[in-house]
């Protein structure tokens, strides 16, 4: 389970260390990267991230609109990355810039994934969640 907060650096052009505690709830170096629902990037295991969308991709795809609609929203805004031995890895530029991410970023486990957030837009959320 993805637990904790962290506030690791961008290290060049879009990439970040994975802090240890997140890269240890991964099984294996593959990971499903996603534009979140509050301006954020979603990262899931890569069998989490199946084992989510399995139920959507299994709905009837030529009679079910809402179904097809949902599946391009779930693919076509996800993306496969791998960490490297250190525990790298790059946010690619569309997810970086939706998110708004820089330098400063904060990354946060949401249980059965994991959150980047640029620091200040997480930081007045947070804020949001503690009233």
């Amino acid at each position: 389970m993805f637990l904790g907060t962290y506030q690791p650096n961008l290290i060049g052009k879009g990439r970040i260390a994975l802090p240890k505690k997140v890269r240890e709830e991964l099984r294996g170096t593959r990971m499903v990267l996603t534009i979140g629902f509050e301006k954020c990037v979603f990262g899931f295991d890569e069998k989490n991230w199946e084992e989510i969308v399995s139920p959507e991709l299994s709905r009837p795809l030529f009679s079910d609109e809402e179904g097809r609609k949902l599946r391009r929203k779930m693919c076509m805004e996800a993306m496969v990355v791998t960490l490297d031995a250190q525990g790298r890895f790059v946010i690619p530029d569309e997810m970086l810039k939706f998110a708004e991410i820089g330098e400063k970023l904060v990354v946060v486990g949401a249980g059965d994934h994991f959150e980047v957030w640029n620091k200040e837009k997480w930081e007045t959320y947070k804020e949001e969640l503690e009233k």
